[in-house]
């Protein structure tokens, strides 16, 4: 067994060659450090009209853009404000994009944290806390979330829920009676958790419903020859697994939403028919939890 060495917390802010730069120049190599999912660089050192310079323009699959600016030591006003106007600058400059700012400091402060919580909500808006530590020879930077951007609720979970009603007529004609049938195939595995389970028509999609209710775990969008299914699941490596191992026909997870998407075609409700259960059963789990 290797030998335990407990790590050092190191103070980027006072430390003589781990700066700032050091932080960006990492993030760049591996977004991923930050637990935002699957993203990619579009810019460094972003010239702000009047506003100076954002430290990182990170874009994922789904084109949705996060403002990232990076502080040693605590969070203070500036930094907020620096944060917020970049965000502000950049959804104006490219409003076909989805816009989220995102802080990055070593120490989130409490007091901090009540007053970007005030925004939340209204502005999308994401605070990470990064702690630097020695282990041995090497160093290594932890990204912890420590406010997440406000999830909003499915539209036919609000007032407007009854503004886009829809029946099995309308989706037969958009899909078609095969890809229906999968969707009350689909709808007889939810059922297993919960038996007044039942197929709610919208315009856009197919959700559950409960007692005359939205009761959403699970969505479907059939189409002519398949149907999409989401499942909302907070992302996991053991999900991901589960998914990669049964050979699902997979779309990009919806970081905003906290979806999985997978296409499936009329053989997979056969052949992947437990792996289906065992989604369907987490989504369910999660939803009740």
């Amino acid at each position: 067994m290797d030998k335990f060495v407990r790590p050092e917390r190191i103070n980027l802010r006072l430390h003589p060659e781990l700066n700032e730069k050091w932080v960006q120049k990492l993030i760049a190599e591996d977004p991923s450090l930050l637990g935002l999912g699957d993203l990619e660089v579009r810019a460094m050192e972003r010239i702000q009209p009047r506003a100076g310079r954002l430290d990182l323009l990170l874009q994922d699959s789904e084109k949705r853009r996060y403002e990232v600016e990076i502080q040693l030591g605590e969070t203070n006003e500036s930094h907020i404000i620096r944060t917020l106007e970049y965000w502000d600058i950049e959804r104006k400059r490219y409003p076909q994009y989805e816009h989220c700012a995102v802080i990055v400091a070593e120490d989130v402060t409490s007091r901090f944290l009540n007053v970007i919580s005030l925004f939340n909500g209204t502005i999308p808006l994401i605070a990470i806390q990064m702690q630097a530590y020695k282990v041995g020879d090497n160093c290594t930077l932890v990204f912890t979330t420590v406010m997440d951007e406000m999830t909003r609720g499915l539209v036919d979970e609000d007032e407007d829920a009854e503004a886009a009603p829809s029946d099995r007529a309308y989706w037969e004609n958009r899909g078609s009676r095969a890809t229906l049938q999968m969707a009350d195939d689909l709808l007889a595995l939810a059922k297993a958790h919960d038996q007044s389970l039942e197929l709610k028509y919208n315009k856009f999609y197919i959700g559950l419903g409960r007692d005359g209710l939205p009761y959403n775990f699970v969505l479907f969008r059939p189409r002519r020859n398949t149907v999409t299914m989401e499942l909302k699941l907070p992302r996991s490596d053991e999900t991901d697994a589960l998914i990669e191992k049964s050979g699902f026909d997979t779309l990009p997870y919806t970081a905003r939403w906290g979806r999985y998407r997978l296409q499936l075609q009329k053989e997979d409700l056969a052949s992947k028919r437990e792996a289906l259960a065992a989604l369907i059963k987490a989504a369910y789990e999660n939803r009740v939890g």
